[in-house]
């Protein structure tokens, strides 16, 4: 707590400072009776930043211009995260098809790159955002994708496919994803995780229409027209949000310190979040790639369980737009730490026990509810604990960070069903444990920021 007093009397100092994380919590927590919050902020000084210091609380929370970066962002996250959420129906078409000759845990490598330059250059864009803006980031990162989807289309080497769709065209997604979640936070406060829950909404409707489309249009047109089809409609898409996501706050250069992505780490809060999201995300992603393979082997017919990913992201729309509406009312900490460990118990309680058609389909249904609401309460939790125009570096060092645990889930995955002859249960216990486990992580974070009392918001 003497940190955070350090850092208001900088404040009072240097009125051209930013806002302190202090000043993101007090509207939340200045009521509250725990001791530590009343020393942080004494009730003699007066709350939020000196005159002329950026204050989030005065974001406009809506708008036009607000609402058409919500709308570029949804754009964004279709063409990103979207993408990435559809990475089972590679997993399924590459094991049967190019690819056949390796094994599922190599094949896996695929995705798992994906997933991984999706997240690991977030302190890098990060970066790039905080001094220059998002323009240059969304046009790079646009070719970069489309590119890379173009090169798939001709790839049939498993070489191949990791440096077109594992590497190029995730770099690109993740050059897209970053600035649209840094930008919405100049626009929002109040409304804030709400905000991210309809930007967020995009990366579930696309998880919805890309696995349709490449399970249709492979028969029709073939793989490689598929993909370039796929790397048309992210163009089109892209050329909307390249013309609408512009940030509030004008971009401000400055040199690169690499302390700028350590100190967040010295902060206990922060610390125990990004812990609670690499635990989540050790275990998020492996139902996404595993479901329909695992469906399969119990006997679902593949015109079936081909819909799996897209059932699992149509429910998570409403996971990424629900939580987020009722996080802005009861808090976001508190949001996340209940939709962590409704995610974790779906996995233990229900995808185990499965072994029919329609207990499956209402597992990916309910899993891609909670999983769902991961995506848009993260960067809002981060953003609640941090200085907003420090957003992108430490939304970057958080993804950064959990990128390692998406980059070994797929592989180690598919190990565990390999050891176990081909059964899935050690994968589900593996994730279902590491979904609760950051539940686990969270709730430390919660305690640490507002004490032990179930009735604060934050």
């Amino acid at each position: 707590m003497s940190a955070l007093s350090e850092h208001n009397k900088m404040h009072e100092s240097d009125a051209s400072d930013t806002l302190s994380t202090n000043a993101e919590i007090l509207p939340e927590v200045e009521k509250q009776p725990q001791q530590d919050v009343e020393q942080a902020v004494p009730v003699d000084k007066p709350a939020g930043p000196p005159p002329g210091a950026f204050d989030p609380r005065q974001n406009p929370d809506g708008g036009r211009e607000a609402w058409l970066v919500v709308a570029g962002g949804f754009c964004c996250l279709f063409c990103s995260f979207g993408w990435i959420n559809c990475i089972g129906v590679f997993q399924n078409y590459y094991e049967t098809h190019q690819l056949s000759q390796y094994s599922g845990s190599t094949i896996a490598w695929i995705p798992s790159c994906e997933a991984f330059m999706m997240f690991v250059l977030g302190p890098v864009i990060g970066k790039i955002y905080d001094n220059y803006g998002p323009r240059w980031l969304l046009i790079v990162g646009t070719i970069l994708h489309v590119f890379g989807l173009m090169m798939t289309s001709l790839s049939s080497e498993l070489y191949q496919f990791i440096l077109a769709q594992g590497i190029c065209s995730a770099a690109g997604a993740s050059m897209v994803f970053y600035p649209a979640m840094s930008t919405v936070s100049t626009w929002f406060f109040h409304k804030r995780a709400f905000a991210f829950g309809c930007m967020a909404a995009g990366s579930s409707l696309g998880g919805v229409i890309f696995p349709i489309m490449v399970a249709h249009l492979i028969p029709e047109v073939g793989f490689a027209w598929t993909m370039r089809i796929c790397a048309f409609l992210i163009l089109g898409l892209m050329i909307v949000a390249n013309l609408t996501v512009r940030s509030r706050i004008p971009p401000f250069p400055k040199p690169v310190n690499l302390m700028e992505f350590i100190t967040p780490l010295r902060e206990l809060p922060f610390v125990l979040t990004t812990l609670g999201s690499f635990l989540f995300f050790f275990g998020m992603f492996l139902p996404i790639n595993y479901i329909i393979l695992q469906a399969g082997s119990l006997g679902m017919s593949s015109n079936l369980s081909q819909y799996l990913v897209s059932i699992l992201n149509a429910a998570s729309l409403f996971g990424r737009t629900l939580p987020g509406f009722i996080a802005d009312k009861i808090g976001r900490f508190n949001t996340m730490i209940f939709m962590t460990f409704f995610t974790g118990i779906i996995v233990l309680a229900l995808w185990i026990p499965a072994k029919a058609n329609a207990p499956i389909i209402v597992f990916a249904a309910l899993y891609g509810f909670g999983s769902g609401a991961f995506v848009s309460l993260a960067p809002a939790v981060v953003a609640q604990i941090s200085d907003v125009r420090q957003i992108g570096v430490r939304t970057g060092t958080l993804f950064a960070i959990i990128s390692f645990a998406a980059l070994a889930s797929n592989p180690v995955g598919g190990a565990l069903v390999s050891d176990d002859n081909g059964k899935y249960i050690g994968l589900q216990v593996f994730c279902g444990v590491m979904a609760c486990a950051g539940g686990v992580a969270m709730v430390g974070a919660r305690l640490r920021l507002a004490g032990p009392s179930l009735r604060v918001k934050v």
